[in-house]
């Protein structure tokens, strides 16, 4: 009971809004204003001062803006580049072989995911989001597969599965073992087992409950419909030519084999490919150098980003360190930023740096629209990390910083009974609350911590803890139940709602944690 008697009016109020944006999100509504009002009371009693809670709410936002903006601006350059690949054609040209091989929806949500969950075992799944949604989204959506079940297959696969087994670069199973005072590479080899098995479940039941339904015949018009889709949900005007990337209506006629013969500025398929015609303004020698880019960069954008995933893997082919998290998000970002000059460039010198800084403000603005309102949201839980509670609370530095999510969890913990079932899913309930700040790996001590104290009772192996919690932690806050993590990334490529995927991914993912538990429990 002492634990509880240490709880302030500040941690109530920050129980209270955890739930209150739970129970919001279940009731399928907007959970902007639960957040903000929330942040407001826990700072008011935590400070006891009007002011600092009118404060809280600005840096609330801010501090998250800064956590989350490379997110950002990895989306925001990745369109950038999209838009100086479409003014020459080039990503018609790049999707074109993923057509083959991506046959129906079916196959293409099954596809997505292998691929995400092979790029992202080396590097951690937010860099690879652009490299697998650049190209293979609007190939599987073209296939029949809906956005919705693009973006469940790419985040179950890469921020639940491979994220949650960290099994190469294992920082999280290091980070678990150390906490619980086990054998990491026992962690490692238990998560990594974990983490198929909870992956299969999810990925079956997604593909039963979401795909299956909603998968249609392949063709242009399911990509026509895709551009035409607006961020809340409503049918907007049919896309212009001079849109931004995300204009797919040439690309799927283009990908379909069909030519277009419209007199107005339209998108040609010129010897089985695709430029940009001006009829009557744009001569012969005009289009055979528009057409050589086009091809050129069609190959040489992915054999950079092949180049990318190479380094990160074997970063010693350059004498750097290891590449990984928001090192590798820079490294992509930076890629994308030199082959968007370099695009716009070859499609015409005039205007070139015009246009550069105009793909760059459209993507800037693209991110912000399908990310914007997540701000004030991961604001209020990172009020309960103690690492960003100072700078929201007008805490000053050198004085006590309360970490308000941890410190609630430490003092339910003492109420889970002695037994392998109960401990089981009580450090998996852990781990998941843990993971609701939408870090993924900040409750992993804690999740380590608990496990050690508590194997010798339930009579089970530390590091089979450590990797059950570290299973809850990791699905829930690296990107697959809660929407101000890098699910927003995902989502963002996709042009889906994230409380959406999120309502889609919860029964999937949450079945698959159960039945990752009982295996886990059943090979103690």
């Amino acid at each position: 009971m002492h634990l509880l008697s240490s709880l302030t009016p500040a941690h109530y109020c920050y129980l209270i809004g955890v739930v209150a944006i739970i129970a919001t999100m279940i009731f399928r509504a907007n959970v902007v204003v639960p957040a903000i009002l929330a942040t407001f009371a826990v700072a008011v009693a935590s400070s006891g001062k009007l002011l600092t809670g009118l404060q809280a709410i600005f840096m609330g936002s801010l501090t998250a803006a800064h956590e989350l903006f490379n997110i950002f601006l990895v989306i925001a350059l990745m369109t950038a580049l999209l838009n100086g690949l479409r003014e020459i054609g080039a990503d018609v040209r790049m999707v074109r072989p993923f057509k083959r091989i991506m046959v129906n929806g079916h196959v293409a949500f099954f596809i997505l995911a292998l691929i995400t969950y092979l790029i992202s075992l080396f590097f951690w799944p937010t860099p690879a989001v652009p490299l697998v949604g650049a190209i293979l989204i609007p190939a599987a959506i073209y296939a029949g597969l809906s956005p919705l079940g693009a973006a469940a297959a790419i985040a179950i696969a890469g921020q639940g599965m491979a994220l949650s087994s960290d099994y190469v670069i294992k920082v999280a199973p290091g980070i678990s073992a150390k906490a619980a005072g086990a054998d990491m590479l026992t962690v490692a080899n238990t998560a990594f087992l974990l983490s198929i098995v909870a992956g299969a479940v999810a990925l079956g039941m997604t593909w039963f409950m979401t795909v299956r339904r909603s998968v249609r015949k392949p063709g242009a018009a399911n990509l026509i419909s895709w551009e035409a889709q607006g961020e809340s949900g409503t049918a907007e005007p049919a896309p212009q030519l001079h849109q931004g990337s995300f204009a797919k209506a040439e690309l799927a006629r283009s990908t379909s084999g069909g030519h277009l013969n419209e007199p107005q500025p339209a998108l040609a398929s010129a010897g089985g490919g695709a430029a940009l015609t001006m009829p009557g303004m744009i001569g012969g020698a005009a289009m055979s150098r528009h057409e050589m880019w086009s091809k050129t960069f069609s190959v040489v954008t992915p054999l950079a980003f092949l180049a990318v995933v190479i380094v990160m893997t074997r970063p010693q082919i350059i004498g750097a360190d290891t590449i990984r998290g928001g090192d590798a998000a820079a490294l992509i970002g930076g890629v994308a930023a030199i082959l968007m000059m370099l695009t716009t460039l070859s499609s015409g010198r005039r205007g070139f740096l015009d246009r550069t800084a105009e793909h760059i403000i459209d993507g800037l603005v693209f991110a912000f629209k399908a990310m914007g309102a997540v701000l004030p949201i991961a604001g209020f839980f990172f009020v309960g990390d103690s690492s960003t509670a100072g700078t929201i609370l007008g805490i000053a530095p050198g004085q006590h910083v309360p970490s308000l999510l941890f410190e609630l969890v430490q003092a339910c913990s003492q109420f889970i009974p002695q037994s392998p079932v109960f401990v089981s899913f009580g450090v998996l309930l852990t781990g998941m609350v843990t993971g609701i700040d939408g870090s993924g790996f900040a409750g992993l001590p804690l999740t380590g911590s608990l496990s050690g104290a508590l194997a010798p009772m339930a009579h089970m192996p530390a590091a089979t803890l450590a990797a059950i919690g570290q299973m809850g932690a990791v699905w829930t806050g690296g990107g697959t139940l809660i929407a101000w993590s890098s699910l927003i990334a995902v989502t963002g490529f996709a042009r889906v709602p994230v409380l959406e995927a999120v309502r889609a991914l919860f029964l999937p993912v949450i079945c698959g944690l159960i039945a990752a538990t009982v295996v886990a429990i059943a090979i103690s």
